[in-house]
């Protein structure tokens, strides 16, 4: 048996919104043989699935390459349909059938510029509001119709509905992006919406990333814009071969919607009394929309990552009354998304709900280290038979919820908690004969979910929600390994060299909304280029090809990856020790002083291990895309920095001057001991976990590579003896608490059963 399966276009199978020229196709072979190996392929693509007609084809290439192959052939043309199949000759001169045939769809292409207005409604004038909007249009179809393609973005986050029925299942688009510069549009095949006569579009838009609130504990409010707009197209193609583009423009109009009320970190409000998308004559009257203005800056292209979808439906595990008598929902796992519920009463009744990650003390519910965000739903019903109801605007990281109202008995069937994350399939699994080790997997796996909602957020629960490139750089291997994160990240760090500062230095968030933030802030001393944070703008594009073996990801990223890497030649003193600079270190590592989060390792140091890691991996980067004369320059480099590193930290007899593990950790990982001198780095460390009865000390920067330099270097022992421990400060000390997603800290839940301040204790924080 010899054949080939999942064949994919740039990393996706039947997808709508090609935005490339270029794309790379990838294929799986499957063979019940022995020693088997691809010897050529032939690839072929067609604009018709019987393929009567050839677009392109490569015709047999001698190749054993099957994975991100370039397309070659003539350019596509915009919002076209192509289909394409592969088939293989295998080192035994056996040929395969053709694959299944999959399509890819081209968006409106870079070339075509985005001219659809956007529209606002004229009622819109207070940034306060937090309200959500209607967008209407009624379209005549009076010939038959052969395709429908929907284009649609927004300044705010938006569904549409065609005729009463939502188009699509994404959630939360267009997503987050800098929209001072970067703002995706999303395409739908809409062919089987539309009906001959009358069609009724309509667009719901609420306040979303960006007219709302963000970085609640600065204050950040209309960081982007103070109204909210929608911009759509719609092309109809008729079976006489005419086509007809209906776009957003003033006569559309607009009113309020049911959503009074909606906010990331503070839920939604919604009257289900003026609710009728169904029928949008029936709603409060339609005013006249205004065109806005959006800046030169901003350019709108296609969806360049995986949509949030809703993944998983979880059902209530146990109903728990607190000490008032009050109902709370357990759904047995901390997560990222929202309750879906179904109520019958009166007119006016109403259900509201609150949101929150742990019971502290027993069945209480404990919501003080949310800070400012509320995630709170308030439901007022209309009183028409059974009503069901779930947000749109907004989302919560939660494993209960508190039932404050709800009319009639509480069911546990009535409700439901839907799972979101942008859709990444799985790559790996894990089991072992240890329960406490499974869970821990179980746990990282659910932070991820919980905090891949369109970009690597720190935490999914309060009024922070943000994608901190420390956070992303320490897990991005991880990650990788688990669920296929190539579109993610791809999307991610394009808005990371979009928010680059011209010196090559990076933001300590991306999107970037604390830009001003460090002006009176107790933490921050700086608002970018921290180490081991600012360097996710050359790991994780590195991770990334290590993962899926597409060069493009470093094509793409190699200019700002050398920016950021001439930021730190420059910072540093005589180009090899970067002794400057704010940096947050080994952030909330263990061996800090009383009352601070920054670790006790020196900044010099842990700052001068990550500039040599940086260089290094610039040389490697440098060498797979054959930039010979970078790689010369960035491999001179980096043996100076290894040089000065090693007489700037280690004494003459083999000492390392910083005694802490987390200096032992890097030194010994990142190869930065001189050779003679590594036994006694090896047992200085061991010596310092002794110390500490083999428990860690480290933090942010020096816990993630612990097991593996302890492993490395012969002490594997030493490895398993810190992974298996089950008091604090440790893995299964979490696990054991109950933990099922990863925590900030190692005792957000103190062993005496006290919490660790509320100011920052998140139990959904994958790094």
């Amino acid at each position: 048996m010899l054949k080939i399966s999942t064949l994919l276009c740039d990393h996706h199978k039947n997808f709508i919104g090609l935005d490339t020229l270029r794309p790379s196709f990838s294929w799986v072979i499957i063979s019940d043989g022995t020693g088997i190996t691809q010897k050529s392929y032939e690839l072929q693509i067609s604009t018709d699935q019987s393929f009567g007609t050839l677009f392109w084809t490569s015709g047999a290439v001698e190749s054993s390459q099957s994975q991100n192959v370039e397309y070659s052939g003539p350019d596509f043309s915009p919002v076209t349909r192509y289909w394409c199949r592969v088939r293989i000759v295998n080192n035994r001169n056996e040929q395969t059938p053709w694959s299944e045939s999959v399509y890819f769809e081209t968006s409106l292409l870079k070339e075509e510029s985005w001219d659809a207005p956007f529209i606002s409604s004229a009622a819109d004038t207070k940034p306060e509001d937090s309200k959500g909007w209607l967008f209407h249009k009624e379209l005549q179809l009076t010939s038959p119709l052969k395709s429908a393609r929907l284009y649609a973005t927004s300044l705010g986050v938006y569904e549409v509905l065609i005729n009463g029925r939502r188009i699509g299942e994404q959630q939360m688009t267009p997503g987050w992006t800098n929209y001072k510069s970067r703002l995706l549009y999303q395409s739908y095949d809409i062919s089987g919406e539309l009906e001959s006569g009358k069609n009724t579009v309509l667009a719901h838009v609420g306040p979303g990333w960006y007219k709302g609130d963000l970085a609640g504990w600065v204050g950040k409010r209309c960081y982007y814009g103070s109204r909210n707009g929608i911009s759509l197209k719609i092309l109809l193609c008729f079976e006489d071969g005419s086509e007809q583009w209906v776009e957003s423009d003033e006569s559309w109009t607009s009113c309020p919607s049911p959503v009074l009320y909606s906010e990331i970190y503070h839920g939604e409000t919604f009257d289900a009394r003026q609710e009728s998308l169904e029928h949008p004559s029936s709603l409060k009257v339609w005013e006249p929309v205004e065109c806005l203005s959006v800046s030169d800056k901003m350019q709108i292209r296609a969806q360049d990552g995986p949509l949030v979808l809703p993944r998983e439906v979880l059902k209530v595990k146990e109903i728990i009354k607190d000490s008032q008598g009050r109902t709370i929902l357990d759904f047995g796992q901390n997560m990222t998304g929202w309750v879906r519920f179904s109520v019958t009463g009166k007119s006016g009744d109403r259900v509201k709900l609150k949101h929150a990650e742990i019971l502290h003390p027993e069945n209480e519910f404990y919501t003080d280290n949310l800070r400012s965000a509320r995630q709170e739903i308030l439901y007022i019903l209309k009183g028409e038979g059974t009503e069901s109801y779930q947000p749109r605007f907004t989302f919560q990281g939660f494993r209960y919820v508190l039932v404050e109202e709800y009319p009639g008995d509480i069911r546990p069937e009535a409700f439901e908690a839907v799972v979101l994350h942008s859709r990444m399939e799985p790559v790996g699994t894990f089991s072992c004969s240890h329960p406490l080790l499974n869970q821990l997997h179980h746990n990282i796996l659910w932070g991820m979910k919980g905090n891949f909602l369109d970009i690597p957020t720190d935490c999914p629960q309060r009024d922070e929600r943000l994608g901190w490139t420390g956070d992303a750089q320490v897990f991005i291997s991880t990650a990788a390994s688990l669920m296929d994160t190539y579109g993610f990240f791809s999307k991610w760090l394009r808005d990371m060299r979009s928010e680059q500062l011209p010196d090559g230095g990076i933001p300590h968030v991306i999107p970037d909304v604390l830009d001003d933030a460090a002006d009176g802030d107790d933490i921050l001393g700086g608002n970018h280029s921290a180490t081991g944070w600012a360097d996710a703008m050359v790991i994780c594009p590195w991770e990334t090809y290590r993962k899926s073996g597409d060069l493009n990801i470093l094509k793409e990223n190699y200019e700002a990856m050398k920016n950021w890497v001439g930021y730190m030649r420059h910072q540093a003193r005589d180009e090899v020790i970067w002794d400057s600079g704010f940096h947050f270190g080994d952030w909330v590592a263990l061996d800090a002083k009383e009352g601070s989060y920054f670790g006790a390792t020196p900044n010099d140091f842990t700052a001068t291990v990550f500039y040599a890691n940086s260089v290094d991996l610039m040389c490697r980067t440098s060498w797979v895309l054959g930039n010979t004369k970078d790689c010369e320059d960035f491999s001179d480099l980096y043996k100076r920095i290894v040089d000065a590193f090693q007489k700037e930290f280690f004494t003459p007899s083999g000492r390392l001057a910083v005694n802490t593990q987390t200096a032992h950790i890097l030194a010994l990982h990142f190869n930065l001991t001189p050779a003679d001198y590594v036994d006694r780095t090896v047992n200085g460390l061991v010596s310092l976990l002794e110390g500490e009865k083999d428990h860690l000390t480290s933090g942010f920067l020096g816990t993630p590579y612990l097991c593996s330099a302890l492993s490395r270097y012969g002490r594997l022992d030493k490895a398993y003896t810190l992974l298996l421990q089950e008091d604090y400060p440790s893995w299964l000390y979490q696990v054991k608490q109950g933990a099922t997603t990863i925590w900030e800290h190692w005792d957000g839940l103190k062993p005496d059963g006290s919490l660790w301040s509320p100011d920052m204790n998140s139990f959904n924080h994958y790094a």
